[in-house]
């Protein structure tokens, strides 16, 4: 079972940025897909951004512009560099890594944007 490790949440005033991180125990991480999701107070689980072993991304609409997903197969890492937040992007947001016969949850962590 590989084990995901969040980090870079916090709180940031409206127009700031933030970087999360996700780090996988494991190997051959290059060929994992990773996603991102996050969950706000009230509301359901809404995927965020994606990213596949080549390294091509999606997002949602809602943080298309704003919102690089990358990798570093290096460090085993995926990231979510987030600029322009504004107070809707507060939420617990969870790395999710995964293949077709497996898939890893991160424990969440919190971005809180104040106005």
């Amino acid at each position: 079972q590989v084990q995901l490790v969040e980090s870079g949440g916090g709180v940031v005033q409206a127009g700031g940025s933030l970087r999360l991180s996700c780090a996988a125990s494991g190997s051959a991480f290059s060929i994992n897909f990773g996603r991102w999701y996050r969950q706000a107070p009230g509301k359901q689980r809404e995927f965020v951004a994606g990213i596949t072993p080549g390294g091509s991304t999606n997002y949602a609409d809602s943080v298309k512009g704003r919102f690089t997903m990358s990798r570093d197969n290096a460090k085993n890492t995926v990231y979510l560099q987030m600029n322009n937040l504004n107070p809707e992007d507060t939420a617990v947001y969870y790395c999710n890594v995964y293949r077709a016969s497996w898939s890893s949850w991160g424990q969440g962590i919190q971005v809180t944007v104040s106005s």
